[in-house]
């Protein structure tokens, strides 16, 4: 069962504005991942369901957060179906997140009172999303569809939506600030921000002050508009 309410995690991703993405079959390396993230600011953390038996992994990971990071909401991304989102749900997920939108995922999250982000990648599959009950969109992949344009062109006769792009977004002023002008609510990160090389040497300090400075940034550019 959900830690969180949907209200809590959804409200979190509008308010913080950044949301992990990640992957590991070391559970030792995701707890540490999460806590360098939270310690660092970024209280909303996406697991991605990506190898095999992801979701033990993911399950104790989410024992670790209840224990140790309580303020911590997890998450369970790269959900293509039903049947895996019940499972991650039973897991403990507080949200979920798709590459794509599936009206049966819609359903259990619904039912659940889960936060379900689906994928979309035009503004037909945004409208169909949000008919499904999806509070917020996930732009995938954020650069192929169309970058921060395709946001600020969506938004003009939608401008009740919103979106989170994943794919394309760097850490850097040069790439957030395009898509916070554009009118998103939050980006997505993966490697930009967890780093091969971060995960690679176990520098978790070099995480936690790159999340800091990530968080740091998003609000400067969102005081600045």
């Amino acid at each position: 069962m959900a830690r969180h309410t949907r209200l809590q995690a959804l409200n979190a991703v509008h308010e913080i504005s950044v949301v992990p993405v990640f992957y590991n079959s070391d559970i030792s390396t995701v707890q540490n991942i999460a806590k360098a993230c939270v310690n660092g600011g970024i209280k909303v953390l996406e697991f991605t369901n990506r190898g095999d038996h992801a979701w033990e992994v993911f399950s104790a990971l989410d024992k670790f957060c209840a224990a140790e990071l309580p303020e911590a909401i997890l998450g369970a991304g790269s959900v293509l179906d039903a049947g895996t989102a019940s499972m991650y749900i039973s897991a403990g997920a507080s949200f979920i997140v798709g590459p794509v939108t599936n009206p049966d995922v819609a359903k259990v999250c619904n039912r659940r009172k889960v936060g379900y982000v689906p994928g979309c990648g035009t503004a037909s599959e945004i409208s169909a999303a949000e008919e499904l009950g999806a509070d917020i969109v996930k732009v995938f992949p954020g650069s192929a569809v169309g970058g921060p344009g395709f946001v600020k062109d969506v938004l003009a006769p939608m401008p009740w939506s919103s979106i989170m792009p994943t794919g394309g977004v760097d850490i850097t002023e040069e790439s957030l600030r395009p898509w916070f002008e554009a009118g998103v609510v939050s980006v997505g990160m993966g490697s930009k921000l967890i780093s091969s090389d971060i995960i690679k040497e176990g520098a978790w300090d070099k995480l936690e002050q790159r999340s800091k400075d990530t968080v740091a940034l998003i609000k400067s550019i969102k005081a600045s508009l």
